[in-house]
Order: structure tokens, then sequence, then C-alpha cells
């Protein structure tokens, strides 16, 4: 067998990376060690590198490749005149018949395990230095799919052969090093599964975007994958949690999944309608359009194979995936290293901050974490490449691997389509140069020689700004952060940017805000999804009705989104605490929401009106409070995350404390129940003076120094001509915040502070210290710049300070 040209799938393995490239040995590996962990791969067989090598000297072609490589590397020929005549070498010989008769051979087995007469299969190059650890050759090769009969066949093989030598190929090796002539090529030849009735799509074990590897993200578009992993569409994206995904908690229920994101998916690939055309492009339904690709069970069966192959490659991984149109059937079709984030050290990372706001021109997926500027360099087509001008903005429409020369000279890129899976994507992440895909507009609205700044620094979604913004980067060492009594947690405002701080090691989300994942994701006033009919503006309504699309009850819309959203932010931190306030926007703010000035009524003061948990037990808005209640049993029950502490603000009276926890227990929000923790806001003087009462009722109190500042001193947090009087550092402030810490070890609960207050003053936080505040949570850009200032005043801090509360903190 060692001598074959021709070896099936399930003979090989890892091992055989040298005689059938890394693509076919992984295919074989997953066929020979996990179908009996319910992976499923489509059928096959692989030529051999051997093969290879005897195809060339039979047809006697070896001298002439040489000498095209040797022009080419003196400069005496072109990439393009080298490409080519190296491909016409390929495409003018014939294979050996000991080798075609063995592939026709292998093609008639594969057939008949299949009980077709003429099996249509997919032909993929496997290069020998391809799919390795360092190096993912994405897309380097040609792919040939629904080929069918024995002549076909062999074409489509001498095919693969001559794509070792693309354009695109012979570049990508000179800049990795490889020598040309080194890498030989294997063909795999693959049962086509029926994706193009069906849908299919790629797979990453890690998030690719931050590195943050207890995530598994999945791209899903309709009909044959290439639309995907070109980026000629926009897929819809999924993220499940990993770690929920084991037995016992899917015998509790428990689907976590964390992020599902409906793409536009306008066009799909399909099979050919016969002829020379194998496969053809078609408009998506609108149907199609609104709909997602994958359900809950499928996006969780994915996400288990992703678990099963990660583990047993012992690494993060980049896998292709396809639903059989005709028998529902999901299969993994390709596997191989993550080769960007994985490769990355969890003890340094690079924080980049813009120092300059500007207008936004365009808004996409951020692949990447960096920041670029420079001029807009508006390129339609492949035929135009040489226009590119180093060091400029790559402005496109999608990618595919003939840009790959001057996408590595380019300060950035920015595309109308693709997902954070495609070509541009994963080839802007190898080569460390930020893109934004997907915008859709951006080659219509972003003009030829426009200065532009591209920013991929502030979570999930790319920004194109016009103009030069000045930024900073900041090179950071976990490492040499100090240890800490005192528990330091994050406050994270947007679930886009949750994933971004996670090698922070912080001790816990403190502070997440709800308005803040409403205002960005959900944009509807709740009770505008619970009463429509009230909703006159007709513009507002319809945009109402367009958000909630494919939602039977509008406000599932509101309890899904909103679920999500606490989700992806409680993701990184789990099983340490994420404290989610309850929505705490003014009436002014409300009225803003889309829907929302038909619920709100103007106040003269906002800031001491509606809100907090005044809000929740009342008529106006109790059934929009119970659909934040929802969500965040949906999070706490259905998607795992346990770790979720509910917390109220602007609570004014212990009666109106009885009040909320009434509501919140109707809506199964019991606290106790579940391991369910209800923390307050100690934000009101009254929740200082009458502290050891609202002890009673939470089981802990977080200082909202802003709010306490304003109301202790009469300043108008918002007030401009006031603002030289507003100090959280003010005698009768640190008095108050002073008296509420002793308060609450007195009634045995915790008590933390989330605030800007000891990240701009470092003698503020000294004082948190010595009063024994239980933890202290920042927003992540001055985490790093305050956990030294606070390991400092542990110094001369009694030890035994903070109370033993801190330890259960962490």
């Amino acid at each position: 067998m060692a001598d074959s040209p021709v070896m099936w799938f399930d003979e090989i393995g890892m091992g055989d990376v040298p005689r059938v490239g890394g693509k076919n040995a992984s295919l074989g590996e997953l066929i020979r060690n996990l179908q009996s962990e319910g992976v499923r791969v489509p059928d096959g067989f692989a030529t051999t590198a051997a093969a290879y090598r005897t195809f060339i000297a039979a047809n006697g072609i070896d001298a002439a490749m040489r000498s095209r490589i040797a022009a080419y590397r003196s400069g005496n020929a072109t990439l393009r005149a080298t490409g080519e005549a190296i491909r016409e070498l390929f495409l003018a010989s014939e294979f050996p018949e000991d080798i075609a008769e063995s592939i026709r051979a292998h093609y008639r087995t594969l057939g008949e395990r299949a009980g077709v007469d003429r099996l249509s299969v997919a032909v993929r190059s496997s290069a020998t230095a391809e799919d390795l650890p360092d190096a993912s050759f994405a897309g380097q090769q040609e792919t040939f799919l629904n080929i069918a009969g024995e002549h076909e066949l062999l074409d489509a093989c001498r095919r693969c052969y001559a794509s070792l030598f693309t354009d695109r190929a012979i570049s990508y090796r000179e800049v990795k090093g490889f020598d040309h002539l080194d890498v030989a090529l294997s063909i795999g030849i693959q049962r086509m599964v029926r994706s193009d009735v069906g849908a299919s799509g790629v797979m990453f074990s890690i998030d690719t975007d931050s590195g943050f590897p207890r995530a598994a993200v999945i791209s899903a578009a309709w009909g044959l994958g290439e639309t995907v992993v070109q980026g000629t569409i926009n897929p819809d994206k999924y993220v499940v949690f990993k770690p929920l995904l084991s037995e016992s908690a899917a015998a509790q229920g428990v689907t976590p999944i964390i992020e599902k994101s409906l793409g536009s998916k306008a066009r799909k690939m399909v099979y050919g309608r016969g002829g020379s055309a194998r496969t053809r492009m078609m408009d998506t339904s609108a149907a199609e359009r609104r709909a997602f690709v994958l359900g809950d069970a499928e996006i969780l069966a994915l996400a288990r194979w992703a678990v099963s192959v990660e583990n047993h490659y012992g690494r993060p991984m980049d896998m292709e995936w396809a639903r059989d149109g005709e028998t529902g059937e999901l299969f993994m079709v390709q596997a191989r290293p993550e080769t960007v984030q994985s490769l990355r050290t969890g003890a340094h990372f690079t924080i980049h901050h813009l120092l300059e706001q500007g207008t936004v021109l365009a808004t996409g997926a951020a692949i990447g974490d960096s920041i670029a500027h420079g001029t807009a360099c508006v390129i339609r087509t492949a035929a135009d490449i040489a226009a590119f001008r180093d060091g400029a903005i790559l402005v496109t429409e999608m990618t595919d691997p003939d840009w790959v020369p001057i996408m590595k000279r380019a300060a950035g890129i920015v595309t109308d389509h693709g997902g954070p899976t495609s070509h541009a994507a994963i080839v802007s992440r190898e080569l460390g140069v930020p893109a934004v895909v997907g915008t859709v507009n951006a080659t219509a609205v972003l003009a030829e020689g426009r200065p532009v700044t591209i920013s991929c620094a502030e979570g999930d979604t790319g920004r194109v700004y016009d103009g030069t913004l000045a930024f900073e980067t900041e090179d950071v060492d976990l490492g040499a952060l100090p240890e800490t009594r005192t528990a330091v947690m994050v406050n994270i405002a947007s679930p886009a940017a949750a994933f971004q701080w996670w090698r922070l090691p912080a001790d816990g989300v403190g502070l997440a805000r709800m308005e803040f994942i409403i205002s960005s994701l959900i944009r509807v006033h709740p009770m505008a999804l619970v009463h429509p009919e009230r909703v006159t503006d007709p513009a507002e309504a319809q945009q109402i009705r367009e958000l909630a699309q494919g939602y039977a009850d509008p406000t599932e819309y509101f309890v899904d989104a909103l679920s999500l959203g606490i989700a992806k932010i409680a993701a990184p931190y789990y099983p340490r605490p994420v404290i989610v306030r309850l929505s705490d926007f003014k009436t002014n703010e409300y009225a803003h929401l889309l829907g929302g000035a038909a619920f709100e009524e103007p106040e003269e003061n906002p800031m001491l009106g509606f809100r907090g948990a005044s809000r929740y037990y009342d008529a106006r808005y109790r059934e929009g409070f119970a659909l934040e209640c929802a969500a965040l049993k949906r999070v706490r029950e259905k998607l795992g995350f346990t770790n979720v502490i509910v917390m109220v603000p602007f609570c004014r009276t212990p009666q109106e404390a009885d009040k909320v926890l009434a509501v919140m227990a109707e809506h199964g929000l019991v606290r106790g129940s579940n391991g369910l923790q209800v923390y307050m806001m100690c934000e009101i003087p009254s929740n200082v003076v009458l502290a050891e009462k609202f002890a009673t009722r939470f089981d802990g109190f977080s200082i909202g120094s802003n709010d306490l500042t304003q109301l202790v001193l009469g300043v108008d947090r918002d007030s401009g001509q006031l603002a030289a009087l507003f100090d959280e550092r003010d005698e009768a402030v640190m008095a108050m915040i002073s008296e509420a810490i002793r308060k609450a070890h007195a009634g045995g609960i915790k008590i933390g502070i989330c605030g800007q207050g000891p990240s701009n003053h470092p003698e503020f936080a000294a004082f948190l210290v010595r009063e024994g505040i239980d933890s202290i949570s920042l927003n992540p850009d001055s985490y790093l710049r305050t956990v030294p200032r606070i390991a400092e005043a542990e110094k001369t801090a009694p030890a035994g300070a903070a109370s033993a509360a801190t330890a259960s903190a962490r």
C-alpha cells in the first residue's frame, strides 16, 4: 500500500502529511478517529505526492519548470508569465496509465459504495506544505465541484496539479519562504454532499478576532460553501460557548448559543444545469434571506464536533461543514489548524486607542483589533490590481487568493461582501492587516484617494472614519501585573466588545448596563413591542416591524436579543460573577428609542424622575420589565450562565425594594432560587442611611459614585456649569462611602464600587482599599494602570481590611 499512487481516506492520517498533504491527511484522521463520536465525513480517496512527482517525471516537464522559476526569481520573467507557462505544462501533459487507472478504479468503487453509477465528487488540492500550524495557504490551490464521470475526473485532477502554480500560490510561497519545487500536490476526491440544495459554511473552534478560546464560531449560507470561503456573500454568524456543551448541561436543557446574527445571504452557489458549467450563482429567495440557515440543534451539533476535533488535535481548528439538502444530514468536509490566534501568547497583547472622533462612513465586521489610516484605493476587479498603491487602504467588493500580493502591501482592507470567515478575513488576520468586511456599500461611499481611518479596536463592529484620525498603541505584559487582595473587576458596556478583553485577569464583571445592550442592539422601547398599536409614527412602526421580522411575537425579539447580549458579556468570565444592572434609562433616554415617545412623558428633571426601581412595578412599564426578567431567566436557565447576578438601580426605599423583588419573583427570578443573587446599587443617600435594612433584602451592594456624589452634594452631574463642584473625593461623599462599606459588612453582604474614580485618582483607590471595599470595577482600558495602584495601596492598608466576602467574589 505504501507504493500505491492512490489511497482511501480511511487508510491515512496526520502522519501521512508528506504523502497526501495536510488537507487529505486531516480528512483521513477524522474518518479514522472521530466518526465514532458522531462526526460525519464524506467518503473519498487521495492521490499521493509520489503520484504528482511521477506525473512530472513521466511528462518530462521538470527542467522546464525549474527554468521558469529561475527566470522569475532573477527578474527576467513576470509572475503572470511564469505561472501561465508552468500551468500550461501541466495541462498539456497526460497521467501515466497506472495512475489514471487507479484513480478511475477508486472512483468506480466510491460510486458503488454510494449506490450511484455516475457519482458527483469534489476534487480538491492538498499541497504537502498546506494546512500547517503556521501557514494556512487558504485557497491557494483550486477546488472543482460537481465533477462526474471518469474523463471529467482526470481532467479536474490535471487542473488541480496546474493550480499549484497559480499566480497567487507562487506569490504566497515566496512570502512564506517555501521552495516551489519542494512542494508536491495530493488530490482529494470526495463524495459531494448535496449542499447545493442545502447549506454549508465554515467553523472555528476559537474566536478568530479576539483569540477567545472558549467559543466556537460558525458561518452559514445557503448552497455550496465556496460563497462563504470566498466572501461573496454575508453569511449568518453563530457563536457557541463551548464549556456549557457538556452532557450534564444538555440534560438540563442548556443551549449555550450566545450569538445569532442574520446575514443577508443575497446569493448562493448551486450545481450547473449541464455543459461545462459545474456550478452557477443565483439569487436567494426573500424567505431564504429572512431565515436563519441553521436551527439551534444543528448549531449545537456542529459546535460539539468542533470541540471533538479540537480535543483530538490538541489545538484550535478551522473547519468546513455542509448540510445535505436531500437528507438533512450534516457533514464535516475539511479540518485544518487555525493559524493566527492560536500562535499568539495570552500573556501579551496590544491595545489600540483612537484619540479623536470622526464621521463614520461605513461599518462591517472587524477583523483584527488594530487601527490604520491611509488613502482609499478603490479596485473593483482583479484585472486592475496593478493600480494599487503601497500603504493605501484597499477598498474592493471582495477578495480571492489572486489579491494576496497586494493585500500584504495594504495598510488596511475594506470589502463590500464577506463575513468573519471569508477569504479577506482569513488572509487579513494571517498578514496582520486590519480589515472591515461586509460593509455592503464601501466601494460606493469611499471615494478614490479619500483619506480614511479604519478601526477594528472597538469590538465586533469595524468602522471606517472620514479623515486621518490620531491613535495610540499600548503593549501590555499581563505577567507583570501584581496580585491584589481586593477583587478587581471590569465594567463591560457592549456585547460587541466583551471578547476583546478576555485576556485581562479580571475577577468578573462588576457592571454590565442593560440599557447599553437595549440601545445598541435592540433599539426599540420594550413597551412598543408589547403594544405596537400605540406607535403612531408610520416610519418608526415600519422600523420596528423590520427589526422584529421573523418573530411570531414581537416581544420575543426583545427577549432573544437581550438574552444573547447578556450571555456574550457573561461568557468570557464564566464562572466568575457577572453583575447585570437592570435598565436605568431616564425618561428622555427611553423616549429616544424607537416607539418610545408614545410611552414616555416629559419630565423637568429626568435624573430625579421616573427611573430605576420605580419603573419596574409601575403599570406604565411593568410589562416592559417582564421582558427584562424573561431575558435574565433565559440567560441563567436556558443558556446556562448561572454566574449572572441581577442588580437593581436607583432603589429609593426598602419598601420599593420589596415591590421590585416581588415582581421579579412573579416572573421566575426568585432570590436564592437556582443560586440567584440580587444586588442593589448603593447610590442614593437613603441607601446609606438605611443600609442595614437594605442589606436584609439584597446579597450585595455596588456603590454608584456618580449618582451618590450628585445627590450628596446637590450637583447635577450633567451640568457643565457645576462641573468644578462635582468630585467623588469630596469629604461628604467619602464619608458616605465609608459608612456604606461599614454597614454592608456589618450586615454580612459584599460591597464594591463601579466607576472611574479609582482609575482617575490614585488616592481615591487607596481610600477604598483602606476602608475594606470588597471589589473595585474598572473600565477595561484603565484596568492595567489601576491594578498596580490598588496593589500599592494594599501594602499600607490593614491586612484584614477587605472582608472575607472578597474571596467568594473571586
